[in-house]
């Protein structure tokens, strides 16, 4: 039995089931399309300072392990863990390794010990987290004094095109909800970390048409994941509204889909 000494036994995880069954089918499409995800993840790791030398490193929600593998170059493999709640995502990172353990587990709920980790990073994940007040508590209790949190998520207008059209078709929920970035400013002044840099910065895409946009979300395991969405087939009226509806967008560089992305990086006192 392997043995993980920072590990801690708990209970059932938060009922994610949607969220990671969507990302776990979506686990060998996903790098294939993630230009995003690559470049914020990136930035990310920009934002921590250069002399920062974590003795164990966390990669929440490290999806694929893009960022594990990138985090295990620059760290060091063995002190790394790897976390994700979507299994078909794990199981596509392992054998790529890049940490010294992969475990299944929910940011809302670490199955790690209290001070047991220098760094948590996380990249375009917390926003699929319903309470994001027991995410910053989760990362405050498994950080040692002097740690850092870095994270980077979506907030509100992000696919404002989309949603927008969408609403000019018939109303319904079809584009994901997310929080506003004054409630994360809010929620990360209350939580007893130190706010060492919090910003929100648009990330603009472009993709020839709509189906293109929509066949990435899809491969991202990013579509529609709200409660109250629309069920079945989308008819094709309402595709042809959509589509014209979205034309109003378009540049020269194509159809424009935006995202807004919070930069994050907390330091615990000491």
């Amino acid at each position: 039995m392997t043995d993980l000494s920072i590990v801690k036994l708990q209970g059932a995880l938060p009922d994610k089931r949607q969220v990671a069954a969507s990302f776990s089918r979506a686990a060998a499409s996903y790098d294939s399309v993630a230009e995003l995800q690559r470049d914020v993840g990136q930035q990310l790791l920009s934002r921590l300072p250069v002399s920062f030398m974590p003795g164990r490193w966390l990669d929440m929600g490290c999806g694929t392990g893009y960022f594990t593998r990138a985090l295990g170059a620059r760290f060091g493999e063995k002190a790394g863990v790897a976390l994700d709640v979507a299994e078909g995502m794990l199981n596509h990172a392992r054998p790529q390794g890049g940490a010294g353990h992969f475990i299944a587990g929910d940011a809302e709920r670490l199955p790690l010990q209290s001070a047991s980790c220098d760094l948590v990073y996380s990249s375009l994940a917390v926003q699929w987290c319903g309470d994001f007040a027991s995410v910053l508590s989760e990362a405050y209790r498994v950080l040692k004094p002097g740690g850092m949190f870095a994270f980077t998520s979506l907030c509100v207008g992000t696919l404002y095109e989309l949603r927008d059209s969408w609403r000019e078709v018939d109303g319904l929920v079809h584009v994901n909800r997310f929080r506003a970035f004054d409630t994360y400013r809010q929620l990360a002044d209350a939580s007893g970390l130190r706010v060492v840099s919090l910003e929100n910065r648009p990330h603009v895409l472009h993709y020839p048409d709509v189906r293109a946009l929509t066949h990435e979300l899809k491969a991202l395991g990013a579509h529609n994941l709200n409660p109250g969405r629309p069920g079945g087939l989308t008819g094709r009226a309402r595709i042809f509204a959509l589509v014209q509806a979205y034309e109003k967008y378009r540049q020269a560089q194509g159809l424009p889909a935006t995202y807004q992305v919070v930069y994050a990086v907390l330091e615990k006192p000491l």
